[in-house]
């Protein structure tokens, strides 16, 4: 479908890159932003109208965090349908992790990745570079043929890179390439063969766990080698409190560190492996050990998630990403111990995160910086915004709309999510990317 001219009518709009926070029209011509207007008004001639009162519309979320799971394991996703499933979620951009088969390792990956993306995508696909040969963590990936094919950033997904020496390597190269490394937070030596966070709930259920120890050594690490490299690292789903007090001691003296955490860690903790949707049973009943809250890193406890929240709304944590990691039945239809890690959230991400501005843990404004502008500037991009000129990425939210989570409607391939049944205060009621009204459920239209 070609695109149209839009008038997007009466809504509050919310673009932090511009320091707007106002009533007001978008009107969109030939797939990009024409204009923001001072005052709503009536469309003009020739423009299809939406009526946006009572909506907030907002630039297009970024996802900086992201597996399509293509080229290789087509049966849990595919570029098509992933990016369905983020259109729904209001999201325009998606980053993809190079964990695919083969890694996004080398150009030829890159480009049948932007290939099949061109031809199959809903929404705007960035690849990811790996760091390393196969995701090995041995021998360096050729980092500058990998940023000429188009990748956004280099990471070797949940394979940290081990070797400090060649972490540093990596670090120096993508320096000069003026892009950011993102490694898995996590030292796997500490915890081995966790499958949940260290603490009560693991010890109730017999479960051996992770420690919030493990996360933070990691970070503690690649911060000192970002600092002796003067490189960009950006740490990705942060969980712990003490993640967030290095980053944020790091970023005091000058590091170039950015973060980003997940709708999971922002908003449930380990006590949802229970299988009671965060409540405590008195015994443990066959609802427990809810493989779709597992999760790397993994869900964590109270104190951890506050800590989290608190520095997404400082801005410690400039993104909220996604992981979106879906997965097969029987990757997850299994024990606990042999469980794939990963939910499955781009769809119900907003509705996570807008219980955090309905209890007052962040502003609307902030929250909407942190899913536009924020992951943009990551990437040194300059999406997530409605300025004169940008990408028409628009997104049109309901702050008090409710709705529950169905995972048999999803669009994506997969269904692992523990918030089936989950009732949500916050919708994503229309999404338009490139001027095109890609996702609509509303049926408020002029």
């Amino acid at each position: 479908m070609p695109a149209e001219k839009l008038a997007i009518l009466g809504g509050r709009v919310i673009d932090p890159s511009q320091g707007i926070d106002r009533r007001a029209d978008v009107l969109i011509v030939n797939g990009h932003i024409a204009a923001v207007t001072e005052r709503p008004g009536a469309a003009p001639e020739g423009y299809r109208a939406v009526d946006a009162s009572g909506l907030v519309v907002a630039p297009g979320f970024v996802d900086l965090h992201a597996h399509l799971r293509e080229p290789g394991q087509e049966w849990k996703e595919t570029i098509a349908t992933g990016t369905r499933a983020a259109a729904r979620g209001g999201f325009t951009t998606v980053c993809a992790m190079p964990n695919t088969v083969p890694a996004q390792d080398s150009a030829s990956v890159v480009q049948d990745v932007l290939r099949r993306a061109a031809e199959s995508a809903a929404v705007r696909v960035l690849p990811i570079g790996a760091i390393t040969v196969g995701r090995k963590g041995s021998q360096l990936a050729p980092m500058a043929e990998l940023a000429e094919a188009g990748v956004v950033a280099f990471s070797d997904d949940g394979d940290p890179v081990v070797d400090a020496n060649l972490m540093r390597q990596a670090l120096a190269y993508a320096s000069s390439l003026g892009m950011p490394v993102i490694n898995h937070a996590e030292d796997h030596s500490i915890g081995h063969g966790g499958v949940m966070n260290e603490g009560l709930v693991s010890a109730r259920l017999g479960l051996a766990g992770t420690p919030a120890e493990a996360e933070a050594v990691m970070v503690s690490r690649d911060l000192l080698l970002a600092e002796l490299t003067g490189a960009r690292l950006h740490v990705p789903h942060v969980s712990t409190r003490m993640a967030v007090e290095h980053i944020r001691a790091a970023r005091a003296r000058g590091v170039r560190v950015t973060a980003e955490a997940t709708p999971h860690h922002l908003t449930m903790t380990d006590s949802w492996v229970y299988g009671h949707r965060g409540a405590a049973p008195t015994a443990i009943t066959e609802d427990a050990y809810d493989t779709n809250t597992k999760v790397n890193p993994p869900l964590r406890s109270e104190a951890d998630r506050l800590a989290v929240v608190e520095a997404l709304a400082d801005g410690t944590i400039d993104a909220i990403a996604t992981d979106h990691a879906p997965h097969g039945p029987t990757d997850k239809h299994v024990t606990f111990n042999e469980a794939a890690a990963g939910i499955n959230n781009i769809e119900t991400a907003f509705g996570s995160v807008a219980a955090l501005v309905h209890s007052g843990s962040i502003s609307l404004p902030d929250l909407i910086h942190r899913l536009t502008a924020g992951p943009a500037s990551v990437i040194g991009s300059a999406l997530g915004s409605l300025k004169r000129g940008a990408a028409a990425d628009v997104v049109l939210l309901d702050l008090d709309r409710g709705w529950v989570v169905d995972p048999a409607a999803f669009a994506s391939l997969s269904r692992n999510t523990p918030l089936g049944g989950v009732h949500f205060r916050g919708m994503v009621v229309m999404t338009v990317y490139g001027g095109k009204i890609i996702h609509d459920g509303t049926t408020k239209e002029a």
